[in-house]
């Protein structure tokens, strides 16, 4: 079982996929760590991205952006020049010696915009959302592949709320990293709730509230959770969502966390329904954790085989001999006025050999039409891992390929 589990697990390798699929590499003129995606591996991220941005726009969150770099100043206020520094990348001296760091995170920014003007009450719960890329020096020795990256995107969202709302807000978050995992095939979660370390920043009175809280939103959401005592960062405790892949791997993804710190160096407050200056409540939340890495869990998940509302290229339709090609054509161009993203492999080699490039390609849909199928408007459909099925209305494979893109399976 082991040595199943080894050869498994290599012919899953996220690096060795994302060339075989044409989906991304670390050219060396680039860097360790800093991928290129290709145009079939930035479909699937686009693909990606307009899933969490529809998800994001549903519950309530309001998009920003920021800027890739920032003055030395912004870090030294948040903290991370000093707690940090030794994994951020050495700064630029522009502007006559002002020092320019290429940002490891985006809650600095997120906290500045929170800043710009004074806030109500009643503008919270204020959801801050960015697909904002990060750059973080990852030793030459830990970099991996997407799974340890030294240029990342986060889905990184920001909500700034009141004591009231943090309990609420908090199961509402989990509640909503559980949907999406659901969606991309995941379904054997475990949170690890990371409490107060020896060293710390805060009132231990404040810890114990946000330790509560996010309990409580674990137990909301009825996953298996473990406590790891004192492994929260100096700022916050937190929830890590580990999964299960397809062979029983865990990967930690998303995380949801309650900071004490930013808040407090920034000097944020809103104006409370009794006309008093409170000091609100961020959280920090990542849902895949950065797109790059849950890119690469997902590859070694599905070992390539993409589902279909996912896959860069959903049907591939194959004429049994050339002169049924104009018909193919067709038909292909039916399919994309249907949405589908299609791809026709012309019959300059024999059939058998197209069929095993698709099967090798993890085309969900391989279709082949013949001269019954151009008569008749049907096609022959070899599914991905299912069976064959010849003489299928063109209507109803339509039909059928509309639900199973509908329902993410």
């Amino acid at each position: 079982a082991h040595l199943h589990h080894l050869e498994e697990a290599a012919k899953r390798d996220h690096r060795k996929l994302g060339v075989e699929l044409e989906l991304f590499h670390f050219p060396p003129q680039v860097g360790s760590g800093l991928p290129l995606y290709h145009p079939k591996g930035g479909l699937v991220r686009k693909l990606m991205e307009d899933y969490s941005r529809a998800e994001h726009e549903r519950a309530g969150y309001e998009f920003v952006f920021t800027p890739h770099i920032a003055k030395g100043e912004l870090f030294e206020t948040s903290g991370h020049l000093d707690w940090y520094a030794e994994s951020m990348y050495p700064p630029m001296e522009l502007d006559e010696g002002h020092k320019y760091y290429p940002k490891p995170m985006n809650c600095p920014m997120h906290v500045l915009i929170y800043a710009s003007r004074q806030r109500s009450y009643r503008e919270l719960p204020l959801r801050l959302f960015e697909f904002g890329t990060v750059y973080r020096y990852e030793k030459s020795g830990v970099v991996h592949g997407l799974l340890r990256a030294r240029g990342f995107t986060q889905d990184d969202a920001h909500i700034f709320c009141t004591a009231e709302q943090l309990n609420g807000e908090l199961a509402s978050l989990l509640a909503f990293v559980l949907k999406l995992l659901r969606d991309f095939g995941f379904e054997e979660f475990e949170a690890e709730l990371s409490t107060r370390p020896d060293k710390f920043v805060g009132e231990i009175a404040d810890w114990d509230e946000a330790e509560e809280a996010l309990r409580h939103a674990i137990e909301a959401a009825a996953i298996p959770y473990v406590v790891a005592e004192g492994e929260g960062a100096f700022y916050a405790p937190k929830i890590d969502v580990h999964v299960r892949d397809a062979i029983g791997r865990r990967w930690q993804l998303s995380t949801l966390q309650v900071d004490f710190q930013e808040p407090g160096r920034f000097g944020i407050e809103y104006v409370g329904a009794d006309n008093e200056r409170h000091r609100p409540y961020m959280i920090h939340r990542a849902l895949f954790g950065s797109f790059d890495r849950f890119f690469g869990v997902l590859l070694e998940h599905t070992a390539g085989a993409f589902p279909a509302w996912l896959a860069p290229v959903q049907v591939q339709v194959l004429p049994v001999r050339s002169d049924h090609q104009t018909h193919v054509e067709a038909l292909a161009a039916r399919l994309r006025t249907e949405g589908f993203r299609v791809e026709v492999a012309d019959a300059e080699e024999p059939l058998g050999a197209r069929i095993r490039k698709a099967k090798l390609d993890k085309v969900p849909h391989v279709v082949v039409v013949g001269d019954d199928d151009v008569a008749n408007d049907t096609v022959g459909d070899n599914p991905r891992g299912g069976d064959v099925e010849r003489d299928v209305p063109v209507e109803t494979f339509i039909e059928r390929l509309r639900a199973e893109v509908a329902a993410h399976t």
